[in-house]
């Protein structure tokens, strides 16, 4: 039976947050998703934090999957799209646990998931005023460029760790989702072009940490930009994957 408030096909999506010592946001994040988005389950990634994230999540009423090390996004993701298909959830929305993400905007991702494999929560879509510049806003743009092109539609913010995916999506990152830097974004969306899958992306506001700090030191911006080209070029060197063929939208 559906929760009131939450349509019926967003009881289908597991909402996946991958968490790495965020134990001073990650139970508000949950309470407040919980708030918003009644009876949508939460799986909370412990990414071998050495915090109390793992007991701030249940305290919170998540599901934790403990990972024995650090893995980074990426291998995060992966545990979490695997469990996903191991419990029968069609849909996977990816969250952070630092609060910036508006649990608000969830449901407009999920709704274009009935035209599109992916959605993503564009940072650079008119909505918001996220504060990018330097290095790390051309890399972001040029970026958004080269995906474009190899995904043939307009996106303007193919680092957004703010996604929804579908049916088609969480079966072929159960089993490929990269765990390289970048790969939780760049990597993912071109592995995700090159099995046809479709793209779209939403406008959405991204919030402020509410823990820990944000770095935008130049020199910082700059080996983000390097490591963000290097990623983009394994990325496409990557042999293209197929959609598991029993996999239906």
């Amino acid at each position: 039976m559906a929760s009131p408030g939450v349509p019926a096909h967003a009881q289908q999506t597991l909402l996946v947050l991958p968490a790495f010592n965020e134990e001073g946001s990650v139970g508000e994040v949950l309470r407040e998703i919980a708030e918003v988005l009644p009876g949508i389950r939460c799986l909370v990634v412990n990414d071998g934090s050495t915090d109390a994230t793992r007991q701030r999540a249940l305290d919170a009423g998540a599901t934790v999957l403990d990972l024995p090390f650090n893995l980074g996004v990426g291998g995060a993701m992966r545990a979490g799209f695997k469990f996903a298909v191991a419990h029968g959830y069609r849909n996977v929305v990816q969250i952070d646990a630092d609060g910036q993400h508006d649990p608000r905007n969830v449901l407009s991702l999920i709704d274009k998931l009935d035209s599109n494999d992916i959605v993503i929560g564009a940072r650079f879509a008119g909505t918001g005023d996220y504060d990018a510049r330097g290095p790390r806003l051309w890399a972001m743009v040029v970026l958004a460029r080269i995906i474009s092109r190899i995904s043939r539609v307009p996106l303007t913010d193919v680092t957004s760790g703010f996604k929804a995916n579908g049916p088609r999506a969480v079966a072929l990152f159960a089993e490929h989702f990269p765990a390289e830097y970048l790969g939780d974004t760049l990597e993912a969306l071109v592995i995700a072009a090159g099995a046809k899958l479709r793209i779209s992306q939403v406008p959405v506001s991204m919030r402020p940490r509410q823990a820990g700090n944000p770095s935008h030191h130049p020199f910082k911006a700059a080996v983000y930009l390097g490591r963000a080209c290097i990623a983009l070029l394994f990325a496409l060197m990557r042999p293209h994957v197929k959609v598991p063929p029993e996999v239906t939208t």
